[in-house]
């Protein structure tokens, strides 16, 4: 009874509220739901995010000058690790091992063959394995446990 019709589409209000609400809950800026042919995609605009990172950005630019070398040699090797990144594929939260209390999937520099699970992204209560998509050796872990991120955020890098 509470549907509305628009487009051929069934929309429940309900259920967009239940999402929009889940996003206040938990910061996220989007959440996507798929349901056979019906896709609900709900997203709000983060105006505080802007504001919050540019007093951060003065003391960095402020720090720099203190001690060049050092974050002038940090911000690079980062963004090339970060183009090699496996990524994440959906908004959620990133666990790094099994259970609460139980050692980490991988842990960095171990060796890794493909499909083995490097963590976990929980989204909308189901746990989705992030797996290596290559062997090699686990090089670095871009994300802290019980992290949420967003869609294509850089998650680990294995070469």
């Amino acid at each position: 009874m509470g549907d509305h019709k628009d487009n051929g589409i069934n929309v429940d209000p309900a259920y967009v509220r239940a999402l929009a609400e889940l996003l206040d809950d938990t910061g996220l800026s989007e959440i996507e739901v798929e349901d056979g042919e019906r896709k609900i995609r709900v997203a709000r605009t983060l105006n505080a995010a802007p504001v919050a990172y540019a007093p951060a950005a003065a003391p960095v630019a402020a720090a720099a000058p203190a001690a060049p070398a050092a974050p002038a040699a940090a911000p690079a090797p980062a963004a090339d690790n970060f183009a090699d990144a496996v990524k994440s594929p959906m908004v959620g939260t990133v666990y790094l091992s099994p259970e609460p209390g139980a050692a980490n999937f991988a842990a960095i520099g171990s060796a890794v063959k493909a499909g083995d699970t490097i963590l976990i992204v929980e989204a909308m209560k189901v746990m989705n394995p992030i797996t290596a998509p290559a062997s090699g050796t686990l090089k670095a872990v871009h994300v802290e446990n019980s992290q949420p991120v967003e869609f294509d955020q850089p998650l680990f890098t294995i070469s």
